[in-house]
């Protein structure tokens, strides 16, 4: 049976502590996996009709549409869950027992599942009851905010008793509601009216933390309780903090409320402790999710934990979570024999980097002065050595290496180059003296998702963006990469874009549909043939090269000079070709790539009357397609573009037609005149 909500309400009301633990453990159970509300609702009455039709044999006359009749039960059942909401809230803001808090916010972690009822949820009082239940210290000085949340708690404590409840806001609607977690808050005090058994077994401070109370019990025993409550308490912030997550993600008028609070400031303060002390607590997971929220959903909030120092703090508790030990400069030290990270070490370094990604993506467009440039060097360092650990699990490897990418991606070029000055060891990828096992590692990221060819844009061009970047700045990982993508060509018999190499999957994303995706796998392959176009044409055949060369201006073949802030300087090593290349070198389709099979001639036998008769029919039915636009015949500038051919023969011919008209008007001139003119 599910709970009767309106029972649970007036329990609360009534501050029955015992019957409303009982209640609400029956709701949290029957809905602890409920996301979708009004869809659990309709599918009850339909079970409901379902049972009363096999029993009866006969249905009643229904209306035409079901939308009506479940709409008021469906409006209803949206009343009831924000008016327990309501209730809830203005009962967690009294001393309750450890039990009874928790329960108390797990039912209002479901309830913030669904963004239309979260409206006693988005006030000012709710915020700061929740924050201070999960640990979170507002900073605030603004009295009128405080008046106006206790206002608010009393109203809601009215509305509660009267049964009725405004409605959630219109306007907030945000992404679909997902299963958010959370952290921790100072535990409530137990009321000892009601509790009689807790209150002989713990006394409660001025500051609201529980103490153990000694002389009536054995101490063992106490210390036992102790345990219990600490593990209450633990289990209360981060169920708070799970409801804020919930709220700020679901609601855009809770972020914005979220930031007058000033939140992220106790936020932010709450994690430095645990970062400076070295000691994180078991909430810190949570914490930072709550973190992530803010600085994703709210822009300004990014800039401000930037402007916090929030790159070096978080780079430091990154460190502490993955205990690095430095080596000399820039190198962390990687020990092959350590197990794989736990899970918990592994939940808390993504958030860490979703974090980092945040307020570090807009770097890689700035110009980092000497003490920015190595907090990044730190930074990419650590990163460095996320991309080489291992996980339990590919799924998690794979989630990890795709955040340390993002990040790579978004710092400035300069400050990559500590991937590449480690030592090297006798188990290292290395390329001309220089330890490649991040760019290996970063290659066989790519060849992974590469091959499930899922969500590519988001998965896939960060790592191209970070490999073509890279290849230009550091000639080491470019020779590496083209060794691995684009070694010497032997087999030519085959289209580059049906090879199953990497190089061939490349090619294929060259013809993308997704411009994004289509433009990048271009720009590493072409980066990597050093911007040679004949070379770039060579690995991937002039049809599929046609579009990056279009764009940049290069189907003439020539290359035009770089002025950008990175512009590589290429080596003048010349690309050798294997003997197999060299032999079908002249076979070659440069269309294709490949030696294509001889074909018949088409004209032979046909005398030359027939050829101009088939060559007029051509220019016949092309001129016919371009008039009815269908086609559009185009042809190559000098500059390297593409432009419409009948423009340029348009423009021949008005040239001649000039000249022919000259020609005309020196005929008509005597023979006086036409010595002058030509004089």
């Amino acid at each position: 049976m599910v709970p009767d909500m309106e029972r649970i309400i007036e329990s609360i009301i009534q501050g029955d502590q015992d019957t409303v633990q009982v209640l609400l453990d029956g709701y949290t159970t029957q809905y602890a996996e409920c996301f979708f509300f009004n869809t659990e609702v309709q599918e009850r009455k339909k079970e409901q009709e379902l049972e009363e039709f096999r029993k009866n044999k006969v249905r009643d006359d229904a209306p035409d549409s079901d939308s009506d009749c479940d709409s008021d039960e469906v409006e209803l059942d949206l009343l009831l869950r924000e008016r327990l909401a309501t209730a809830l809230l203005c009962f967690i803001s009294s001393q309750l027992q450890p039990a009874v808090l928790r329960v108390c916010l797990q039912t209002l972690r479901i309830l913030s599942r669904d963004r239309r009822a979260l409206g006693p949820m988005v006030t000012d009082s709710a915020l700061l009851t929740l924050a201070h239940l999960g640990g979170i210290s507002l900073l605030q000085a603004c009295p009128q905010q405080e008046e106006r949340a206790e206002d608010q708690s009393h109203s809601q404590i009215h509305r509660a008793a009267s049964g009725c409840e405004e409605a959630a806001d219109a306007d907030a609607t945000l992404l679909a509601v997902s299963s958010v977690v959370s952290p921790s808050c100072p535990v409530v005090a137990c009321d000892a009216k009601n509790n009689d058994l807790v209150h002989q077994w713990c006394k409660w401070t001025d500051d609201g933390h529980v103490m153990p109370a000694h002389g009536k019990r054995d101490i063992q025993e106490e210390n036992i309780h102790e345990e219990e409550i600490e593990e209450d308490g633990d289990v209360c912030r981060n169920e708070a903090i799970k409801v804020l997550c919930n709220v700020i993600y679901n609601s855009p008028r809770a972020q914005e409320t979220a930031s007058t609070l000033r939140l992220l400031q106790g936020l932010w303060e709450s994690l430095k402790q645990g970062i400076r002390s070295g000691e994180l607590s078991s909430g810190q997971f949570y914490k930072l999710r709550l973190l992530f929220l803010l600085t994703a959903l709210r822009p300004e909030l990014r800039l401000q934990l930037q402007q916090e120092r929030g790159v070096a703090v978080l780079t430091k508790a990154l460190e502490q979570c993955l205990a690095v030990r430095w080596g000399e400069g820039y190198e962390v030290l990687n020990d092959s024999t350590a197990p794989p990270i736990s899970k918990k070490m592994y939940q808390e370094v993504i958030e860490i980097l979703k974090t980092l990604f945040n307020i570090t993506h807009r770097l890689h467009r700035q110009e980092p002065d000497e003490e920015d440039a190595a907090l990044y060097r730190h930074l990419a360092a650590v990163l460095r050595h996320c991309l080489l650990l291992s996980c339990d699990g590919e799924g998690a490897l794979e989630e990890l290496q795709g955040h340390t990418v993002n990040i790579l991606s978004a710092l400035p070029l300069t400050c990559l180059d500590v991937l590449l000055s480690v030592c090297v060891d006798k188990a290292s990828h290395k390329w001309e003296g220089v330890n490649m096992d991040c760019v290996h590692t970063l290659l066989l990221f790519m060849d992974r998702r590469l091959n499930r060819a899922q969500k590519l844009k988001e998965k896939l061009i960060p790592v191209l963006n970070l490999l073509t970047e890279s290849s230009r700045v550091h000639r080491e990982t470019r020779h590496y990469l083209r060794q691995k993508i684009l070694p010497p060509l032997r087999d030519v018999a085959i289209r580059p874009e049906q090879d199953t190499t990497l190089r061939g999957q490349l090619v294929r994303l060259m013809t993308h549909v997704d411009t994004d995706v289509k433009h990048c796998a271009a720009e590493l392959l072409f980066v990597l043939c050093k911007e040679n176009v004949s070379r770039f044409v060579k690995y991937t055949g002039y049809g599929n090269a046609a579009g990056l060369l279009a764009a940049r201006g290069l189907l003439n073949g020539r290359r035009k000079p770089d002025n950008s802030q990175y512009a590589c300087q290429y080596s003048s090593d010349s690309d050798s070709d294997t003997e197999e290349y060299r032999e079908a070198k002249a076979r070659i389709n440069l269309v294709t790539g490949r030696v294509e099979a001889e074909q018949p001639d088409p004209m032979e036998g046909m005398t030359e009357e027939e050829k101009e008769v088939e060559a007029f029919r051509l220019i016949s039915m092309i001129n016919r397609l371009s008039q009815d636009q269908i086609i559009q015949p185009m042809g190559v500038t000098a500059e390297g573009r593409l432009a419409p051919l009948w423009s340029q023969m348009r423009g021949c011919t008005l040239e001649e037609e000039e000249e022919e008209d000259e020609e005309e008007d020196m005929d008509l001139m005597p023979e006086g005149r036409k010595d002058k003119q030509m004089e």
